[in-house]
C-alpha cells in the first residue's frame, strides 16, 4: 500500500519530467529554427553576390529583362521553400506538444481511475452510489477529452491540407508570377 507522501512524490516527479520534456521540445525547435535562419541568411548572401555579378555583366535591356524575370522567379521559389520549411517545423513542434499533452492526460486519467478504485475499496458502506457517480463523471470527462482530441486532429489535418493546397497552387503559379517587362509606348 502506498502512502500519501509516496503518491505526492511520484506526482512531483512526473510533473518535473513533463516540464523537462516540454522545455526540451521548445529548445530543440528553437535550435532548428535558428539553424534554418542562419542557413537562409548565408544562402541569401551568396545568392545576392551571384545576382550582383550577373547584373554587372548585362549587356542590353533584353538581357536585363530576362535576368530580372529569372531572379524574381528564383526569389519566389526560395521564399516558398523557406515558408514551407518553417511551416513543417511548426507543425512538427505542435505534434510533439500534442503528443506530450495526450500522454499527460492519459497518465492523469489512469491515476484518477486508480485513485478512485482505491477509494472505492476503502469507502464506508453505502457510498457505492457516490463512487459510481464519480466513475460516471470520469468516463464522461474521458469521452469529452477524446472527442476534443479527435476534433483538434481533424482541424489540424484540414489546416495542413489547406496549406499544402495553397503551396501547390503557388508552386504551379511561380513561373507565371515572374515579372513581365513594362511595355514602352
Amino acid at each position: 500500500m502506498t502512502t500519501v507522501n509516496e503518491q505526492f512524490s511520484q506526482l512531483n516527479k512526473s510533473t518535473v519530467d513533463a516540464a523537462v520534456k516540454f522545455a526540451r521540445v521548445g529548445v530543440d525547435s528553437a535550435e532548428q529554427l535558428f539553424a534554418l535562419q542562419m542557413n537562409t541568411t548565408k544562402s541569401a548572401l551568396d545568392e545576392a553576390a551571384k545576382n550582383m555579378l550577373a547584373l554587372a555583366t548585362v549587356k542590353d535591356v533584353q538581357e536585363l529583362t530576362t535576368l530580372r524575370s529569372k531572379l524574381a522567379e528564383a526569389s519566389l521559389e526560395q521564399a516558398m521553400g523557406y515558408s514551407k520549411t518553417v511551416y513543417d517545423l511548426a507543425t512538427s513542434t505542435q505534434a510533439k506538444y500534442s503528443s506530450l499533452v495526450e500522454e499527460g492526460v492519459a497518465d492523469l486519467q489512469s491515476s484518477l481511475t486508480d485513485g478512485l478504485e482505491k477509494a472505492a475499496k476503502n469507502a464506508p458502506a453505502g457510498s457505492d452510489i457516490a463512487v459510481a457517480a464519480m466513475k460516471s463523471n470520469l468516463a464522461a470527462a474521458t469521452a469529452a477529452m477524446d472527442n476534443l482530441t479527435k476534433a483538434a486532429k481533424q482541424f489540424a489535418s484540414f489546416a495542413d491540407a489547406s496549406v499544402k493546397a495553397a503551396q501547390d497552387i503557388g508552386t504551379q503559379a511561380t513561373p507565371k508570377a515572374a515579372f513581365k517587362p513594362a511595355k514602352r509606348k
